[in-house]
């Protein structure tokens, strides 16, 4: 059989982004991803080589600079800088979201402007639903924007936005009084810019400093105060007309971020295979290989089978999105299943390790810090299965 996680039908420019892109990850990704993420440094060099390759326009159209790709790409794509380092993928992930909002909902304006400079990755992207007391429970949010004559007055908190230091452009949600009877219809997205950095990066708007984390390290994640923040009513996601279809607007774009939350539990998975399967050959026990010890080889063929479940989901989901169709049931499946397996796939890769997972020289070590974000991360296996059962009980509807 061939490798795992093959996906059929591809097109030649597909195969040949992926390839460059996998022997990037190959050479200039794994081999530093052990060092900077101890650190928790930023990874600028590997930026700069991404940016060069054109991947934060991979899914923007051709006419704004963009390669134009499709979801799938972009899916896949995410699958082997995952392989390489998780925190990559997570930079590209709240851009790629960004561009697709606007792409899909963005005004004229909006698009002409913004969409060229994310291209090229000059302007890069972040993401803001989430609050301190909020949750997964987005009608709880309390930040506010307030008609002020042309202008619209933000106030508020915001929490885990990942990419909130080093983007230009944060897409955030917020409760806009638009007398509707929903609170979902009384919430708008705005696209508020700044300056890249800590502290006050746009008037009234301060980025505090990043917060420390388990793993996922790197990338800085942040919080987001709004104090006063002052912009033009042209700011709202598509226009002033947009105005309380914030909502709507966030959770087509966290379709996109779901799948890529899939694919990128799929590369971690790969990874902890790749990393499992050598090991297992190499050390030896009781006279043997641990790969001929059958405890170890049913390890290997369940992790194998976890991942080509996982990777089969996840492009199943990017399809239908690629086609046009809604794919909130199967974009949470991929999530689900993908997350809860790349769990499973690296602890049992931690103990094909023995005790030596438990070093940081080994790469299991980082990858068993990593895992547990994607359980949370575009909503928890909670919040997928909810999603998932809503989905399948209006479709068999008595």
């Amino acid at each position: 059989m061939a490798r795992l996680a093959q996906t059929p039908g591809l097109t030649d420019v597909q195969r040949s982004i992926l390839e460059t892109v996998r022997e990037f990850a190959d050479k200039e990704i794994i081999p530093h991803a052990q060092r900077l993420e101890h650190a928790d440094e930023y990874p600028t060099d590997i930026l700069d080589g991404m940016r060069e390759m054109g991947l934060f326009g991979l899914t923007i159209d051709e006419e704004y600079g963009g390669l134009g790709e499709s979801l799938l790409t972009y899916a896949l794509v995410v699958e082997e800088l995952s392989r390489g380092w998780m925190s990559i993928s997570g930079i590209v992930n709240t851009h790629f979201i960004v561009a697709y909002l606007i792409s899909q909902h963005g005004s004229a304006d909006q698009k002409a402007r913004l969409l060229p400079r994310m291209a090229t990755g000059e302007v890069r992207g972040a993401f803001s639903m989430s609050e301190p007391e909020c949750g997964s429970d987005v009608s709880a949010i309390k930040s506010k924007a307030v008609r002020d004559g042309d202008n619209y007055v933000l106030n508020g908190q915001k929490m885990w936005l990942t990419n909130g230091a080093y983007s230009s452009v944060v897409a955030t949600l917020v409760k806009t009084d638009t007398g509707a009877d929903s609170v979902y219809g009384n919430m708008s997205t705005f696209l508020l810019e700044k300056e890249p950095g800590f502290g006050e990066t746009a008037p009234g708007l301060t980025i505090p400093g990043k917060i420390d984390k388990m793993g996922y390290k790197g990338v800085e994640t942040t919080e987001m105060v709004l104090d006063g923040v002052t912009v033009p009513a042209s700011a709202v996601l598509g226009g002033e007309e947009k105005v309380g279809r914030g909502f709507y607007q966030m959770m087509d774009g966290i379709e996109v971020g779901r799948v890529n939350v899939a694919a990128r539990a799929c590369g971690i998975s790969i990874r902890a295979f790749e990393l499992a399967v050598a090991y297992a050959q190499q050390r030896r026990t009781f006279g043997q290989p641990l790969a001929k010890h059958q405890a170890v080889a049913f390890k290997l063929a369940e992790m194998g089978t976890k991942i080509e479940a996982a990777h089969a989901l996840m492009v199943n989901a990017a399809r239908l999105k690629d086609a046009g169709q809604r794919n909130d049931v199967e974009a949470g499946m991929a999530k689900l299943l993908a997350s809860e397996y790349c769990a499973e796939v690296v602890q049992e890769a931690f103990r094909i390790h023995g005790g030596y997972g438990y070093s940081k020289e080994y790469e299991i070590e980082r990858l068993m810090r990593e895992a547990p974000f994607l359980l949370i991360g575009e909503g928890t296996s909670e919040i997928q299965k909810t999603i998932i059962s809503r989905g399948l009980l209006k479709e068999y509807k008595l």
